[in-house]
């Protein structure tokens, strides 16, 4: 079997890094011959989706797992991303408490400047930004504030906010009951265009026309019941089936998609449903374990 077939059938269906290619090989081969292999066949049968990081290529797999903190993007190539759908482990004790989240289990922080200048950087122009954020209260709203802010300041236009209603479930912790969240949409400078233009289409039947904007109208609101608690690999894992609708608005087929905190991997779920591209960043070992089974990975980079 040749090295470019040994690498195929080693990798196959999951997303590998130089280091892990020598490790296997370099006891029979070269390492320039192994990263040899690898250059001369990067777009037919490796995918590059960072420095030092690929895809080997597979029908039945679509996602790179990496194991690290997604708030470090320095792997990713400038303008390398179509879309970021993402749901930050936000630093609100009020908010994080009870309902569908639990403060104490998983590790918070808040955003600054630099993590949205970063984002800015890996996704192409025009394409969206998607944030999962609390909705407002007396203990949050500077911060969702100037996550706005920040967000501005690093070259984002806001889109558009649509509240995500969990459903029947309801939260009666704080001064009011809980079901919403706020799904926080934003595009990298000047949206591109996704929506059909009928008319120009019915004028013009040869050419395919779009307008600026989402491929469809957003929703008045996301009514999406959320995973049964039981059945959470995540305290703060949200439905597939938002994801789905979320990727079906944003992006095309064969895109690929960011997730910097993948928690239950829910969103590389929804991308391998929908025919897209997933890079997912998860810096708890026991929670890449656990999206290695849910998509029925080999394994994750670890950087």
């Amino acid at each position: 079997m040749s090295l470019k077939k040994s690498l195929l059938e080693t990798f196959k269906g999951m997303s590998f890094s130089l280091s892990d290619a020598y490790e296997k090989f370099s006891s029979h081969y070269p390492k320039e011959q192994i990263r040899a292999r690898i250059y001369e066949s990067l777009g037919i049968a490796f995918k590059r989706i960072g420095r030092g990081v690929y895809f080997a290529n597979s029908e039945a797999e679509s996602v790179a797992l990496i194991e690290g903190d997604g708030r470090d993007l320095s792997i990713l190539k400038d303008g390398s991303v179509d879309c970021i759908i993402t749901d930050h482990p936000w630093a609100d004790t009020k908010s994080n408490k009870g309902g569908n989240r639990s403060f104490a289990d998983y590790e918070a922080f808040r955003y600054t400047v630099e993590d949205f200048k970063e984002k800015a950087r890996v996704l192409k122009d025009g394409c969206f930004l998607v944030e999962f954020l609390p909705a407002e209260n007396e203990s949050n709203f500077n911060y969702l504030y100037e996550v706005k802010k920040m967000a501005e300041e690093a070259g984002f236009l806001y889109y558009s906010k649509v509240a995500w209603k969990k459903g029947t479930f309801v939260s009666n912790t704080g001064r009011k009951s809980k079901n919403t969240e706020d799904v926080m949409i934003f595009t990298k400078g000047k949206c591109r265009a996704m929506r059909p233009d009928v008319k120009k289409d019915l004028a013009d039947p040869t050419t395919k026309h779009y307008m600026s904007g989402s491929a469809e109208m957003l929703p008045a609101c996301f009514d999406v019941q959320p995973p049964a608690k039981k059945e959470r690999l995540h305290q703060a894992e949200k439905p597939v089936g938002l994801m789905e609708q979320l990727l079906k608005l944003l992006t095309f087929e064969g895109e690929i998609v960011l997730d910097q905190f993948a928690g239950s991997g829910v969103v590389g779920e929804a991308c391998m449903k929908t025919n897209r591209l997933c890079i997912l960043f998860e810096k708890a070992r026991e929670f890449v374990d656990k999206i290695s089974e849910r998509l029925q990975l080999k394994g994750a980079v670890a950087i």
